[in-house]
């Protein structure tokens, strides 16, 4: 049964808008239509695919798929019933199929690469299979942060560190990791404020010390502006900022505006304080080099980005260090 990019029982979780054609249909991780109000740069981060899924739940023993070819080395990670199966590579491919799969009725769910391109031209199922849509009813989560939340060098789409940590706690995922591309964006926060979450997080600071963005005049007014905007709709929902993990090259070495690393870890840690003082009840602060410090970098080869081992132990101590704090918070009176 071939099934049309566009057909209503497909389900896309974990993306913010569809680019939908006559030939295919992409997520976006920002709202497509206004993509043109974005820096460049950050649109062309928010075209790839992390932590999105499509589910539908069906009958079928087959799953097989026609993309729009992608010539980098990329991952297609399949689960069933929230069970990791099998991954494709769909590196230089129009096509991918899983088989043997069960004939019993199940939710399928794949799980779009991390990085690269993936853009839907239709879905192939068994003849006679049933096909509804999968809903995703768990607590949403939407976590902020650059290429270390993006997690390219993660070993597959579900192995990236925000899924690790949305499995292991029955969360829906939303993430927004831009590989270079965290610098506090208002129109980020602007649709940030606008979706439904039940869980908020950012990570914040090492982009805006690579990019020589914001210094220490403007960076914690940004962040505390960019908090505030959320609340705007979001006034008791549990959001944790989390300053950046350990990059020992950067730590006392001064960027472009005169700022290292561990002053911008300082003034997160500020302005998550005067957040607080000032009567936000529901925020809360992590230093990042709980999740990720010097005794992690050696699986930090270029000393910025955690490789997929490191990957996986930065979800480790998400969940050991920041899970409670954040999902395990007091329910909003």
């Amino acid at each position: 049964m071939i099934v049309s990019h566009h057909d209503p029982r497909l389900s896309w979780h974990g993306h913010i808008s569809l680019e939908c054609t006559d030939d295919y249909t992409r997520p976006w991780r920002i709202p497509f239509a206004r993509r043109a109000l974005f820096a460049t740069e950050l649109a062309a981060r928010a075209a790839t695919p992390a932590g999105v899924r499509l589910a539908f739940r069906s009958t079928t023993g087959r799953v097989a798929g026609r993309i729009v070819p992608v010539e980098d080395n990329q991952l297609l990670d399949l689960c069933v019933d929230g069970q990791w199966l099998g991954s494709v590579d769909l590196a230089g491919k129009e096509t991918f199929v899983f088989e043997n799969l069960s004939e019993a009725e199940k939710v399928v769910e794949l799980w779009l690469p991390q990085r690269g391109d993936f853009a839907l031209r239709e879905l192939e199922i068994d003849d006679h299979a049933s096909l509804q849509p999968a809903s995703d009813d768990r607590p949403r989560w939407m976590t902020y942060g650059s290429s270390i939340t993006h997690c390219g060098s993660a070993a597959s789409p579900t192995r990236t560190w925000p899924a690790i940590v949305a499995r292991e706690r029955g969360l829906n995922l939303t993430c927004l990791g831009y590989g270079g591309q965290c610098h506090l964006d208002v129109q980020v926060a602007r649709f940030m404020r606008d979706r439904p979450a039940e869980f908020i997080s950012i990570c914040a600071g090492i982009n805006i010390y690579g990019g020589g963005t914001l210094n220490a005049r403007t960076f914690e007014p940004a962040l505390i502006g960019f908090v505030e905007i959320l609340r705007e709709k979001h006034p008791e929902t549990p959001i944790l900022l989390i300053s950046p993990i350990v990059s020992p090259p950067r730590e006392s070495k001064p960027n472009a505006v005169g700022w290292t690393l561990a002053e911008y870890r300082a003034a997160v840690a500020s302005a998550a304080k005067t957040l607080q003082e000032s009567g936000d009840a529901h925020l809360q602060y992590l230093d990042g080099l709980a999740l990720f410090d010097k005794d992690l970098a050696h699986l930090m080869p270029d000393q910025l980005h955690p490789d997929a081992e490191g990957t996986e132990a930065l979800a480790a101590n998400f969940l050991l260090h920041a899970a409670p704090r954040l999902f395990d918070a007091p329910n909003p009176s």
